[in-house]
């Protein structure tokens, strides 16, 4: 169950002490005035700390103790409390007594010798002892963006993350691994949402969201996302991402556990599975997930007791300098704000350091060395020169002692002034560890010279596939060009389509600096106006690159396909082909559509190389088209899923600005290529775990979160939509219906898939010998299939590489082993088909287990992999995480810079206005989504100067309004309220505002996308969007007009902010 920050905190930890702090006298005159203020046990039930995200805006929780009958501001009765300290059977099992979280750290003066802010770390070896007997869990620590007070860590074994919250977070950073206990029941916290049942048998990876599968230059990558809301009376909660997994008809899983009046049912089956001799370790995991099966509404919270390994990330900080006595105004800084509130003792503790404000709130505020800054900026700060406080560095975190509230960072370089873009997507490959687009010099000499010819020994090794017409389909800017594809026309119908994958592993050899250079890049990285390569550009867009009219080495799979889609023969080997010419994806669609006027139009563009003529492309085309439409038929019958939708892109002017943007949509050319690539990659799957199950790459996609999957289908339920997530084929199906319905409002058909993305799982790159006894996980949901991996970008993906070298690795032993039975055994009578089969005992569609097992089989595989370096099942474990993590910093770095090209297109606009659909509504903020940016957004209302808001949380509704009166504050308080501009645009009615082109008259074509223009192109045109009229009503799915503007940059992250829209004569 993977969280997003929903909770409060379950036990009485405060946020890390900001100084400065108060003396114990002081703190017991604090706390007598605060049990006074305290409701009796008669009286009204206290009102339950701020939510997650609430508190984000609300600033760090104070200091406070609390009695246990109070969880999360939940009271618990007498009985409960009593139960849950009694005994391991309603207390976390073979967990230590448990210590009151107030008693554990001192609250001091830092820097006050002997004096800590935090507990120590648990030594190594305490760590491990305590790991075997079920004393302390290992899993990796992730922050609430909304609240950095709350992180979360998921535990392999137990479905649900585990909260954790301000000192008991004891200095552990975004990304790290850390070793961490539970605390006793009484101190777990009441979950947000609907009570849902739990599978007992499922402890899977809690990863990043990722849409689906996406196959070279030819997919897509996943859109622009915030965070997620409630779909409906949010409360301004973020919902949980729980991650209990659908069970599917297409999956082997066991069935969750019923759910009977709010009440999970534990099966009897795993009752008796607690003591069944296995190790203290699984016992306690047993026993912790049954008490969180007979508590389903409140989740288990912990500490943490160790950093087992510091994250990458700590590497790789990028911020704002800032003194003491200043800070940014914004959203991203209200936890930072109660520093303010240092007394001058407080700030000569810290003589001699300097803040830097971090531009991820993941992150927390460190503190620099003066002394350790260049002289030229010790010098500005001297003198008070605030342009200091505007240049974004790049730093590094070296430590952080338990006697300091802050870890102690030291800055690498300085990256340049804020609000420019070229300094922000610095900043941006640099957090990311995006590597230096040039290679070192031991790499380059790793490369043949630039005359280099394939050698004779090759051609007469290889397949020779180059009299097979051949051609590549690519967007039109591409210039490495990695995959191919061939076809024939054979007797009886029979279609024999080739894919041709660019044979990298030829000149990336292991063991090289190239190859090490390769494995730490792991992948290319695209950020609309930078390429970041994996492999220099001499090999990958000239040596390698199968450009059109030159030989070029390759890794071939070829099928003969029926003329119903089946396959009826496989070869996998390595070749020589001969691509005749380079499509697009718009040349493409103009030659199969049918339209005969524009094929004819695009026929003069076609050039051809070789023997082959137009015309011969132009047949070959449709016949592609018609093989690929039934191959995508039979996948999504087996039940594939598709989640695909428009896509943002961003178009630049001749200086390289952003001018435009559109939303572009898959054609069916994009779609011919798809379906062979992801034959391909299934293909090679099943011959590489096949021939070594123990150590193979491939790539899985877990199962969705059973818990967010029962929130939509309740969110599709109640607006009259019949949703299926029995399998992904169903849910397929289910969509496509909910689609013809939404004909007339594809904006919520466009929230819908927004939402069904969101709770999806991230796919992995693994090795078998990891789940080696769980084969099921092995499946890709999306896809429907059971194994599934890359190959068919290696110019761009370092896990392609690995798997080529596999492929060759069977080839090489599959070729041994036929030698070696045919010289001992003959052919002589042997059948046809047998020969068949015999010739393709590995790489076939049957494969032969016997071969494989036999002594003769054994050896030459074995053999075969020590020669091409295949890596041993520990190995290629350490590949596989650095590959996912690359893999996901790379798309970090593209949504982070596509969200910087945005925020620079708006900055120049100034403002664009456009309508927005309500997601959630509460009494401090709403959630919107942006169709035209396919984003969602935040726009908080509280403590607004001159804004009324009636929250009615019965019926959802939500209302706003000038406020004539001056509002009243409360007696003590010094809430400081925004202005009304921070949150309205106000316009008088009779006023026009000038806002975005019609966006029927800014249609282009771009990249074999249909694209339409949502953002201004020119000049300035009358809005579309009328503001709105004060007093506004407002219920879950409103439409409403807002304004986006671009925010930050100077001096803290870049966003884009969300205004509303609204026409008043009170203005």
């Amino acid at each position: 169950m993977r969280a997003t920050g929903e909770h409060t905190a379950a036990v009485p930890i405060p946020a890390p002490p900001l100084p400065p702090l108060a003396s114990a006298a002081e703190d017991a005159e604090k706390e007598k005035r605060r049990n006074r203020r305290r409701p009796k046990q008669g009286g009204t039930a206290p009102v339950a700390a701020p939510q997650g995200p609430d508190a984000d805006a609300a600033g760090p929780r104070s200091c406070r103790s609390m009695t246990p009958m109070y969880v999360g501001g939940t009271r618990l009765d007498a009985a409960e409390v009593e139960a849950s300290t009694a005994g391991t059977s309603q207390s976390c099992p073979l967990l230590p007594a448990p210590i009151r979280p107030e008693a554990s750290v001192a609250r001091v003066d830092c820097g006050a010798a002997g004096r800590r802010y935090f507990q120590p770390h648990l030594p190594e070896q305490a760590v491990e002892e305590a790991i075997k007997r079920g004393n302390v869990f290992v899993g990796k620590f992730r922050v609430n963006a909304h609240n950095r007070n709350e992180a979360y860590c998921t535990i392999d074994g137990i479905p649900v993350d585990i909260l954790i919250t301000g000192l008991a977070q004891n200095r552990a950073v975004e990304g790290d691994l850390v070793a961490i206990t539970l605390d006793p029941v009484v101190y777990w916290t009441r979950m947000k949402g609907p009570n849902v049942a739990c599978n007992p048998l499922m402890g899977g990876d809690s990863v990043v969201h990722e849409v689906g599968e996406t196959n070279g230059n030819h997919g897509w990558k996943k859109g622009q996302a915030d965070v997620s809301c409630r779909f409906e009376n949010c409360s301004n909660g973020v919902p949980v991402l729980d991650r209990m997994h659908l069970h599917h008809k297409n999956s082997g899983f066991s069935q969750a556990v019923k759910c009977e009046n709010g009440n999970a049912t534990v099966p009897e089956s795993y009752k008796r599975d607690l003591n069944d001799g296995k190790s203290e370790a699984a016992r306690a995991l047993q026993r912790i997930c049954a008490m969180i099966y007979s508590r389903p509404s409140r989740r288990p919270t912990g500490k943490v007791l160790s950093v087992i390994k510091k994250s990458p990330r700590r590497d790789a900080v990028v911020g704002f300098l800032a003194p003491f006595s200043e800070f940014p105004d914004g959203e991203q800084q209200k936890t930072q704000m109660s520093v303010k509130r240092m007394n001058h003792r407080a700030q000569s503790d810290f003589t001699g350091l300097i803040l830097l404000l971090p531009t991820d709130p993941k992150f927390p505020q460190m503190v620099v060395s003066v002394s350790a800054l260049p002289d030229c900026v010790r010098q500005s700060l001297k003198e008070g020169d605030a342009a200091i406080e505007k240049e974004l560095v790049a730093a590094r975190i070296d430590e952080w002692n338990e006697e300091s509230p802050f870890p102690c960072a030291h800055i690498i370089q300085f990256l340049g002034k804020g609000g420019h873009v070229k300094t922000h997507m610095d900043a941006i490959l640099f957090e990311n560890a995006i590597p230096d687009p040039e290679f070192s010099p031991e790499s380059m000499a790793c490369l043949p010279d630039i005359c280099w010819m394939i050698p004779q020994e090759e051609l007469d090794a290889r397949k020779d596939l180059r009299n097979v017409l051949t051609f590549t389909i690519d967007p039109p800017t591409a210039s490495d060009l990695d995959d191919a594809i061939s076809i024939e026309t054979l007797p009886g119908g029979i279609v024999r389509i080739g894919v041709h994958i660019a044979d990298v592993s030829y000149f990336v050899h292991p063991e090289t600096v190239l190859d090490a250079e390769a494995q730490s890049r792991s992948t290319s990285v695209y950020t609309l106006r930078r390429k970041i390569s994996m492999l220099p550009s001499r090999l990958s867009e000239e040596l390698v690159s199968l450009n059109p009219g030159v030989d070029r080495l390759a890794f071939s799979i070829i099928w003969d396909i029926d003329p119903h889609g089946n396959i009826i023969s496989r070869w996998i080997g390595r070749s020589i082909i001969f691509s005749c010419c380079k499509l697009s994806y718009d040349l493409v669609q103009d030659l199969i559509c049918s339209d005969s006027s524009q094929s004819r139009s695009a026929v003069s563009s076609l050039q051809v190389h070789g023997i082959f003529e137009q015309e011969d492309v132009i047949e070959s085309l449709a016949c592609l088209y018609e093989v690929s439409q039934n191959l995508k038929e039979i996948r999504f019958k087996g039940g594939a899923l598709s989640l695909d939708t428009a896509k943002l892109m961003v178009l630049f002017d001749e200086a390289g600005a952003p001018c435009d943007s559109y939303r572009s949509v898959r054609n069916d050319a994009c779609f011919i290529v798809e379906e062979l690539m992801l034959l391909a990659n299934v293909s090679a799957a099943e011959v590489i775990s096949n021939a070594y199950p123990d150590c193979a790459l491939l790539r899985r996609h877990p199962e969705p979160n059973l818990r967010k999957f029962r929130e939509f289908e309740a969110f599709c339920a109640k607006n009259g939509f019949e949703l299926d997530a029995s399998s992904s084929g169903q849910l397929n199906l289910s969509l496509s219906r909910i689609k013809e319905k939404l004909q007339d409002d594809l904006v919520l058909f466009d929230i819908l898939m927004f939402y069904a993305s969101k709770q999806m799982q991230s796919a992995e790159y693994f090795c078998t010998g990891d789940l080696i006894s769980r084969k099921d996980d092995w499946a890709h949901y999306a896809l429907s299939v059971p194994l599934y991996t890359h190959f068919t970008s290696p110019l761009r993906r370092y896990p392609d590489i690995i798997v080529h070298r596999m492929l060759n690795a069977v080839i090489e032993a599959e070729q041994v082993y036929l030698k070696q039975k045919k010289s001992s055994t003959g052919q002589n009578g042997v059948k046809a088909a047998s020969c068949e089969m015999m010739d393709r005992c590995f790489t076939g569609l049957q494969f032969s287990k016997d071969a494989a097992e036999s002594e003769e089989g054994k050896k030459a595989l074995s053999a075969a992999a020590k020669k091409f370096k295949v890596p041993s099942s520990e190995n290629l474990r350490v590949v596989a995480e650095h590959c996912n993590e690359r893999k996901w910093a790379g798309r970090r770095a593209e949504e982070a810079g596509q969200k910087l090209y945005m925020w620079a297109l708006i900055r120049n606009k100034e403002i664009v206005v456009c309508n927005a659909r309500v997601l959630g509504l509460g009494p401090r903020f709403m959630s919107v989504y942006v169709p035209k940016l396919a984003m969602e957004r935040r726009i908080y209302y509280d403590e607004v100067e001159g804004l009324s808001v009636e929250w009615l949380e019965a019926t959802g509704t939500l209302v706003l309004d000038a406020c004539r009166n001056k509002p009243s504050q409360r007696r003590g308080t010094q809430v400081k309220c925004r202005a009304i501009e921070e949150v309205v645009m106000l316009v008088n009615p009779s006023e026009s505002m000038l806002s975005e082109e019609d966006e029927e008259s800014g249609a282009t074509e771009a990249g074999g996308h249909t694209a339409k223009s949502v953002l201004l192109s020119d000049g300035a045109v009358k809005a579309q969007a009328a503001p709105a009229i004060l007093p506004l009503v407002m219920h879950y799915l409103s439409d409403i007009p807002v304004v986006l503007h671009a925010t930050g940059g100077e001096d803290c992250a870049v966003d884009i902010g969300v205004r509303l829209y609204m026409a008043s004569y009170f203005k």
